[in-house]
């Protein structure tokens, strides 16, 4: 164990975790909300902290991130846990294993060998993904630092629950982040996830100030969170408050963990969804988990020629030329503070 980061100590001999937005309260011997955090006579541990549960080279569209150093690989790490419940997790067996099993499992890796590794293979960047990364803030956190100094970038996929002063502390490490918009209304966020709209809302309009490259994720699931009008007030936010160049990642559902009676999001519904997005004004929508690979391709928002063609494991070919268009010269949104073709 590790004592845990961003925590307060109460009489009685609680604590109450400052890391993410429910910011339990938790009494001498119990867990947070994460299951992964545990308060051992008034002082607050970490339990995954050196344990990863997944290490995997993936190409960074996969996180997905389009516009982050297109065509890189990114050394992907989690440990077990997560601070959400969601009903249809793709990751349910490593996310609520602390929950459903009481386990925490993984390999023991130090931050050195995870960044050793990364440059090993040749990655561009680390991810912190998979689950959510927020509750293993401080293995998180003294990874990115080792991999700025090597060189590294850093990566969230997160689900955008973390506080101010958590993110106060990671930004300065923190080069990008997909965040995960699971709907537009407080009500889905309540009764699908356990969780709330606003510090997701919050979290991301800071990241963006903080100048973190952000792009977003929704996955689009029928009868909770496929209404137009919804799906509009999702699309106006990013535009309004994150900028009309942050790419807006719109997924299919597959029925998966307690949803498995849900069916497949129909491709109308999802070519609805795209139009939605670029009529509020945003320039890079894509759709995902479609075999469409037209939609996951770059096109420049001036003259709307072909720039980026994606294939399912990664680009295919780039003809971006030192951040813009190669025919009209338009300015093409990229992340990194130094882009690598």
């Amino acid at each position: 164990m590790k004592e845990a980061m961003l925590y307060e100590k109460l009489p009685d001999n609680r604590v109450r975790c400052h890391l993410c937005a429910h910011r339990c309260l938790i009494a001498d011997g119990k867990k947070g909300i994460c299951q992964v955090r545990s308060n051992r006579d008034g002082s607050l541990y970490t339990l995954v902290y050196g344990s990863t549960v997944s290490q995997n080279i993936d190409p960074i569209e996969k996180k997905p991130l389009f516009h982050f150093y297109p065509g890189s690989t990114a050394y992907s790490i989690a440990t077990p846990g997560c601070n959400f419940r969601c009903a249809w997790c793709q990751n349910w067996e490593i996310s609520q294993m602390p929950k459903k099993e009481h386990l925490i499992a993984g390999y023991k890796a130090t931050p050195e060998q995870i960044v050793a590794s990364a440059k090993y293979f040749g990655c561009r960047s680390i991810a912190y993904t998979y689950t959510e990364p927020t509750i293993f803030f401080e293995y998180a956190y003294d990874t990115a630092c080792l991999a700025r100094a090597a060189g590294l970038a850093n990566i969230f996929v997160s689900n955008g629950y973390m506080t101010g002063e958590m993110l106060e502390t990671f930004s300065p490490y923190l080069d990008a982040a997909n965040i995960d918009l699971k709907g537009f209304r407080d009500l889905t966020y309540r009764r699908y996830v356990g969780a709330r709209l606003q510090p997701v809302l919050d979290s991301l309009k800071t990241m963006k100030r903080k100048g973190i490259w952000l792009e977003v994720t929704t996955l689009v699931i029928p009868g909770i969170n496929d209404d137009p009008i919804e799906l509009r007030d999702a699309a106006q936010f990013i535009v309004l408050e994150l900028g009309a160049d942050t790419p807006w990642h719109i997924s299919r559902f597959f029925p998966d963990y307690q949803l498995k009676d849900v069916p497949p999001t129909p491709l109308k519904t999802l070519d609805r969804a795209w139009e939605i997005g670029r009529a509020a004004g945003l320039k890079y929508v894509y759709l995902g988990n479609v075999s469409d690979e037209n939609r996951q391709n770059t096109f420049c928002p001036e003259c709307g020629n072909l720039l980026i063609r994606r294939h399912i494991s990664g680009v295919r070919s780039n003809r971006i030329s030192d951040g813009r268009c190669p025919d009209c010269n338009c300015a093409i949104a990229l992340g990194g503070k130094t882009w690598e073709k």
